[in-house]
């Protein structure tokens, strides 16, 4: 019964593959389109942004063995120019943060643009790119970010920096808060569960029921974390996240979530 479930999986990751594949291209033809039209007047790609958001979501949503929800998205203030902090577990967060429907600029590898499709859309959109093992990247990378937030844009990170091998979030690393303090914004957590599994590290099959959650968490004022150092906010940031990272847990255990 395993192998017949575990073939039935592997059947059904490489049509919902085919599906993307095909559908990626109908998708960056729209893209195009609405670059074309909108680019001259909307400088922060927020409608091309949007439809982005909608293209991840409706891959997102079609895969039938991914349960998924998402709440507090009525936390995102749409007046509010945010530095959004997420955990990072798989690739499938990029496509569950755009499950927020609110305007920002991701942050990517470089190397996402060598990616047909894929990457001629991250292009379109202007997402910030970081190039690893560039000596100046990283101060290109933040760079780019103020100025992202500088014109308008919310951001959108992964602070520790890399998948986690385990679930668990690891140490932050600093440049969410530097930008924040510099910029004088509100940091906004989001935790992600159930993705580490749903698509484990080195895998494009998805094998099995997942139950995948999104939840926002309440903003942290700047006139709050301003007033601690850079250590006391990266180890309360990481405390927050990784204490409602069990709470979702434990709900979607109990059915709650």
């Amino acid at each position: 019964m395993d192998a017949v479930k575990k073939l039935g999986g592997v059947i059904l990751s490489v049509l919902m593959l085919t599906i993307v594949a095909v559908t990626a291209v109908v998708f960056f033809f729209i893209s195009l389109v609405l670059w074309a039209f909108t680019a001259p007047f909307d400088r922060n790609r927020k409608v091309l942004h949007r439809f982005t958001c909608y293209n991840l979501a409706f891959w997102a949503f079609i895969m039938p063995t991914w349960r998924i929800k998402v709440e507090g998205r009525e936390k995102i203030r749409k007046d509010r120019v945010y530095v959004i902090i997420a955990n990072h577990q798989s690739q499938l967060d990029i496509m569950m943060t755009a499950l927020l429907f609110t305007h920002f600029k991701w942050i990517s590898k470089a190397e996402i643009l060598k990616v047909p499709v894929l990457g001629w859309q991250m292009a379109l959109n202007r997402y910030i790119l970081l190039r690893r093992g560039y000596v100046n990247s990283i101060s290109k990378m933040m760079e780019d970010c103020e100025n992202a937030l500088v014109q308008g844009s919310s951001i959108l990170l992964f602070p520790e920096g890399t998948r986690s091998e385990d679930g668990e979030i690891k140490p932050l690393k600093p440049g969410a808060f530097i930008l924040a303090e510099k910029q004088k914004l509100s940091v906004l957590p989001v935790v992600i569960y159930g993705t580490l599994k749903a698509l484990p590290k080195n895998s494009l099959m998805s094998l099995g029921v997942h139950q995948i959650r999104v939840k926002v968490l309440d903003e942290i004022p700047y006139d709050e974390h301003s007033k601690l150092s850079q250590e006391e906010n990266l180890e309360r940031a990481r405390e927050l996240m990784a204490k409602h990272l069990k709470l979702i847990e434990k709900r979607v255990e109990l059915g709650l979530f």
